[in-house]
């Protein structure tokens, strides 16, 4: 039996290491929300901006081998499917790039800069202000739980493709067995 067809593995790769990444930094950033403040608070609250801005940087590369890889995502798909496939992916890469965007924009706006992997210091996007971080962090976790929801109903499109549907849409994702 011939395997199905498979994305790369750099895309593959890519794949699973942004789910790994939003994955750990919505732990943490739930972690972090009741927890006093200390110097294990601080740690933490850099490491979640690191993986957030990580998710950030790699999405370009990500965008470039999906549109460079020459596997057809709607081939198994009916044409409603494929649709609402492309919506819920447009809209996880927008939510990949607006979640950083505004959770940076939420650390400058409460005075406190970010420092990419404690040796890079970024600009601050905007000035310090009380009253605009208060409704940059209220976007910040508003749009995390849209990301969230839409990376569990990508992850139920998958299941119902490979349990219902038994075609090859999720086996195109995972590493190939050849």
């Amino acid at each position: 039996m011939r395997s199905p067809p498979h994305y790369g593995w750099g895309l593959i790769a890519l794949h699973w290491l942004t789910l790994g990444l939003i994955a750990a930094a919505a732990f943490i950033g739930w972690w972090l929300d009741g927890m006093p403040l200390s110097p294990l608070k601080l740690q933490l609250y850099a490491w979640h901006k690191w993986l957030g801005l990580l998710v950030l940087s790699l999405l370009p590369l990500r965008l470039l081998l999906r549109a460079l890889d020459p596997l057809d995502q709607g081939a198994e798909l009916t044409p409603w499917e494929a649709r609402l496939s492309g919506v819920v992916h447009g809209l996880l890469y927008l939510l990949m790039c607006v979640v950083p965007l505004v959770g940076w924009l939420h650390s400058s706006a409460a005075g406190f800069s970010v420092v990419w992997f404690g040796v890079l210091p970024l600009p601050d996007l905007v000035g310090k202000d009380a009253a605009l971080a208060a409704i940059l962090r209220q976007a910040h976790a508003a749009t995390v739980a849209s990301l969230l929801a839409l990376v569990a109903l990508h992850a139920l499109a998958a299941l119902y493709h490979r349990h219902v549907r038994r075609d090859a849409v999720l086996a195109r994702m995972l590493p190939s067995r050849r």
